[in-house]
């Protein structure tokens, strides 16, 4: 065989072996402040120390537990002291006050909002979050009154822990729809 092939084949088996080492992990134990969210679908680099990855869970967990309750404890048990968005949308306010705020604004419009983590992948110092938020607009947004419309929109987070805590996040939310659900904007 060449060096080449056999060098080929080698990194073919690297990639399929860092694959196979995600696993799928049990749930964590719930928080003092009650059950936190249960991802429907948690991968994991199985090469992480135990103790970290749970570290890292625990943290993604409490933080989107903290958009499906509005509970601060949780965002502050989850975010660390110099907690950066990197994706700060204008007008919210750096560190753990930005996404406290955020939360209050949108519970102000769908106070049954509900967080569900759809997958999570947990790999080197990051943690992926998809969820998808549901409720009812029963509140108010921007001057305009609530119906009860249904409200089903997704998120996509990244966190990047440090010490068992989420110290940066990049994040995507689906604003359209969430507008055009709330009657704000046509569809």
């Amino acid at each position: 065989m060449s060096s080449r092939l056999a060098s080929s084949l080698r990194r073919a088996v690297s990639a399929a072996l860092a694959v196979a080492s995600l696993a799928v992990v049990p749930a964590f134990a719930a928080a003092p402040s009650g059950a936190l969210v249960e991802p429907q679908h948690l991968s994991v680099d199985s090469s992480l120390p135990k103790a970290q990855r749970d570290a890292q869970v625990l943290a993604a967990r409490r933080y989107d537990t903290f958009w499906s309750t509005g509970d601060e404890a949780l965002a502050r048990a989850a975010l660390a002291p110099g907690f950066t968005d990197r994706t700060l949308p204008p007008g919210r306010a750096q560190g753990i006050e930005g996404p406290l705020a955020a939360s209050k604004f949108v519970r102000a419009a769908v106070p049954d909002l509900q967080a569900e983590i759809e997958q999570m992948v947990v790999a080197g110092d990051r943690v992926v979050v998809h969820l998808r938020f549901h409720g009812h607009f029963t509140g108010q947004f921007k001057g305009v009154r609530g119906e009860g419309q249904n409200i089903d929109f997704i998120a996509t987070d990244i966190y990047r822990i440090a010490d068992g805590r989420i110290a940066e996040n990049w994040h995507l939310e689906d604003n359209l729809t969430f507008l055009q659900q709330l009657g704000v904007v046509a569809k």
